[in-house]
Protein backbone atom coordinates (compact mmCIF):
# COMPACT_ATOMS: atom_id res chain seq x y z
CA UNK A 1 0.00 0.00 0.00
CA UNK A 2 1.38 3.39 -1.01
CA UNK A 3 -0.93 5.48 1.20
CA UNK A 4 -3.51 4.82 3.90
CA UNK A 5 -7.22 5.51 3.45
CA UNK A 6 -8.93 6.33 6.72
CA UNK A 7 -12.57 6.98 7.50
CA UNK A 8 -13.30 8.97 10.65
CA UNK A 9 -16.85 10.02 11.53
CA UNK A 10 -17.91 9.24 7.97
CA UNK A 11 -15.23 11.54 6.52
CA UNK A 12 -12.57 9.89 4.35
CA UNK A 13 -8.96 11.06 4.21
CA UNK A 14 -5.93 9.73 2.31
CA UNK A 15 -2.85 9.77 4.54
CA UNK A 16 0.75 9.59 3.28
CA UNK A 17 3.26 7.34 5.02
CA UNK A 18 6.10 8.92 6.99
CA UNK A 19 9.00 6.59 7.87
CA UNK A 20 9.83 6.24 11.57
CA UNK A 21 12.89 4.12 10.81
CA UNK A 22 13.98 1.72 8.05
CA UNK A 23 11.21 -0.81 8.75
CA UNK A 24 8.28 1.17 10.18
CA UNK A 25 6.12 4.15 9.26
CA UNK A 26 3.10 6.06 10.47
CA UNK A 27 0.24 7.48 8.41
CA UNK A 28 0.52 11.25 8.63
CA UNK A 29 -2.72 12.69 9.96
CA UNK A 30 -2.90 16.49 9.99
CA UNK A 31 -6.17 17.91 11.27
CA UNK A 32 -4.98 21.52 11.33
CA UNK A 33 -7.00 23.37 8.69
CA UNK A 34 -9.41 20.47 8.07
CA UNK A 35 -12.65 22.28 8.91
CA UNK A 36 -14.90 19.46 7.69
CA UNK A 37 -13.23 16.78 9.78
CA UNK A 38 -12.97 18.93 12.92
CA UNK A 39 -16.61 20.06 12.71
CA UNK A 40 -17.82 16.50 12.14
CA UNK A 41 -15.75 14.85 14.88
CA UNK A 42 -15.86 17.48 17.64
CA UNK A 43 -19.45 16.79 18.79
CA UNK A 44 -18.73 13.06 19.12
CA UNK A 45 -15.50 13.70 21.03
CA UNK A 46 -17.20 16.29 23.25
CA UNK A 47 -19.85 13.73 24.16
CA UNK A 48 -17.12 11.28 25.20
CA UNK A 49 -15.38 13.97 27.27
CA UNK A 50 -18.43 15.15 29.17
CA UNK A 51 -18.52 18.12 31.53
CA UNK A 52 -15.20 19.88 32.23
CA UNK A 53 -14.25 23.39 33.28
CA UNK A 54 -11.65 23.92 30.55
CA UNK A 55 -9.87 22.44 27.54
CA UNK A 56 -6.06 22.52 27.25
CA UNK A 57 -4.11 21.76 24.06
CA UNK A 58 -0.64 22.36 22.68
CA UNK A 59 -0.02 24.53 19.66
CA UNK A 60 -0.56 23.96 16.81
CA UNK A 61 -2.34 20.90 15.43
CA UNK A 62 -4.81 20.57 18.32
CA UNK A 63 -5.97 24.20 18.27
CA UNK A 64 -8.85 23.88 15.80
CA UNK A 65 -10.09 20.74 17.54
CA UNK A 66 -9.88 22.36 21.00
CA UNK A 67 -11.83 25.34 19.69
CA UNK A 68 -14.63 23.24 18.26
CA UNK A 69 -14.84 20.87 21.23
CA UNK A 70 -14.98 23.90 23.55
CA UNK A 71 -17.93 25.22 21.57
CA UNK A 72 -19.69 21.86 21.77
CA UNK A 73 -19.18 21.79 25.54
CA UNK A 74 -20.52 25.34 25.96
CA UNK A 75 -17.18 26.73 27.14
CA UNK A 76 -16.29 30.35 26.44
CA UNK A 77 -12.59 29.72 25.84
CA UNK A 78 -9.84 27.12 25.74
CA UNK A 79 -6.18 27.26 26.75
CA UNK A 80 -3.23 26.79 24.38
CA UNK A 81 0.20 25.75 25.64
CA UNK A 82 2.85 27.53 23.59
CA UNK A 83 6.06 26.03 22.20
CA UNK A 84 8.05 29.17 22.99
CA UNK A 85 7.75 32.01 25.43
CA UNK A 86 6.48 35.36 24.25
CA UNK A 87 7.27 38.81 25.62
CA UNK A 88 3.75 39.20 27.04
CA UNK A 89 4.03 36.01 29.11
CA UNK A 90 4.57 36.45 32.86
CA UNK A 91 4.87 33.85 35.62
CA UNK A 92 5.38 31.15 32.98
CA UNK A 93 4.73 27.47 33.77
CA UNK A 94 6.62 24.94 31.61
CA UNK A 95 7.09 21.23 30.81
CA UNK A 96 9.28 19.24 28.36
CA UNK A 97 8.08 17.05 25.49
CA UNK A 98 9.52 14.63 22.92
CA UNK A 99 7.08 13.15 20.42
CA UNK A 100 7.15 10.89 17.38
CA UNK A 101 6.44 13.83 15.04
CA UNK A 102 8.95 16.23 16.63
CA UNK A 103 12.73 16.18 16.27
CA UNK A 104 14.48 16.55 19.61
CA UNK A 105 13.09 17.81 22.88
CA UNK A 106 10.61 20.66 22.93
CA UNK A 107 9.17 22.67 25.78
CA UNK A 108 5.59 23.72 26.42
CA UNK A 109 4.80 27.00 28.13
CA UNK A 110 1.71 28.41 29.76
CA UNK A 111 1.32 32.09 30.52
CA UNK A 112 0.56 32.83 34.17
CA UNK A 113 -2.80 34.36 33.21
CA UNK A 114 -3.82 31.14 31.47
CA UNK A 115 -2.43 29.05 34.33
CA UNK A 116 -4.65 30.97 36.76
CA UNK A 117 -7.69 30.18 34.58
CA UNK A 118 -7.23 26.43 35.08
CA UNK A 119 -5.98 26.43 38.67
CA UNK A 120 -8.21 24.15 40.78
CA UNK A 121 -10.35 23.40 37.68
CA UNK A 122 -11.29 20.03 36.18
CA UNK A 123 -9.81 20.04 32.70
CA UNK A 124 -9.51 17.92 29.59
CA UNK A 125 -6.29 17.71 27.62
CA UNK A 126 -6.90 17.41 23.88
CA UNK A 127 -4.52 16.45 21.10
CA UNK A 128 -5.11 15.40 17.51
CA UNK A 129 -3.30 12.04 17.80
CA UNK A 130 -1.95 10.20 20.82
CA UNK A 131 0.98 8.02 19.83
CA UNK A 132 3.85 7.60 22.26
CA UNK A 133 1.98 9.67 24.83
CA UNK A 134 4.92 12.02 25.40
CA UNK A 135 3.08 15.15 24.24
CA UNK A 136 0.07 14.19 26.33
CA UNK A 137 2.29 13.58 29.36
CA UNK A 138 3.97 16.98 28.96
CA UNK A 139 0.54 18.66 28.79
CA UNK A 140 -0.52 16.76 31.90
CA UNK A 141 2.60 17.85 33.78
CA UNK A 142 2.05 21.41 32.59
CA UNK A 143 -1.57 21.31 33.81
CA UNK A 144 -0.54 19.88 37.17
CA UNK A 145 2.19 22.53 37.51
CA UNK A 146 -0.56 25.12 36.97
CA UNK A 147 -2.67 23.52 39.70
CA UNK A 148 -5.28 21.97 37.40
CA UNK A 149 -6.98 18.62 37.86
CA UNK A 150 -6.79 16.58 34.64
CA UNK A 151 -10.01 14.56 34.53
CA UNK A 152 -9.98 13.58 30.83
CA UNK A 153 -7.40 13.05 28.10
CA UNK A 154 -8.80 12.96 24.57
CA UNK A 155 -7.78 12.74 20.92
CA UNK A 156 -9.31 12.03 17.57
CA UNK A 157 -6.95 9.10 17.03
CA UNK A 158 -4.87 6.74 19.15
CA UNK A 159 -1.91 5.44 17.18
CA UNK A 160 -0.42 1.98 17.60
CA UNK A 161 -0.26 0.76 21.21
CA UNK A 162 -1.80 3.99 22.50
CA UNK A 163 -5.16 2.49 21.53
CA UNK A 164 -4.70 0.02 24.41
CA UNK A 165 -4.53 2.78 27.01
CA UNK A 166 -7.44 2.93 29.43
CA UNK A 167 -6.79 6.53 30.55
CA UNK A 168 -7.72 8.20 27.24
CA UNK A 169 -10.80 8.65 25.07
CA UNK A 170 -10.49 8.67 21.28
CA UNK A 171 -12.60 8.12 18.20
CA UNK A 172 -10.51 5.63 16.26
CA UNK A 173 -7.30 3.61 16.29
CA UNK A 174 -4.67 4.59 13.73
CA UNK A 175 -2.38 1.63 13.04
CA UNK A 176 1.38 1.73 12.57
CA UNK A 177 2.84 0.20 9.42
CA UNK A 178 5.74 -2.02 8.43
CA UNK A 179 7.70 -1.63 5.21
CA UNK A 180 7.15 -4.15 2.39
CA UNK A 181 8.59 -4.47 -1.11
CA UNK A 182 5.63 -2.56 -2.59
CA UNK A 183 4.97 0.02 0.15
CA UNK A 184 3.62 -0.58 3.65
CA UNK A 185 1.24 -2.93 5.40
CA UNK A 186 -0.57 -2.56 8.69
CA UNK A 187 1.44 -3.74 11.67
CA UNK A 188 -0.56 -6.30 13.65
Amino acid sequence: MKEYTMELCEVTRILPFIPINETMAFASFVVLGDTELVATCAPKLAEMIGPVDAILTAEAKGIALAYEVSKCLGLNEFIVARKSTKSYMKDVVSASVHSITTTGEQHLYLDGVDASKIKNKNICIIDDVISTGESLHALEVLAQNAGANVVKKAALLAEGNAANREDIVFLKKLPLFTKTDDGYKELK
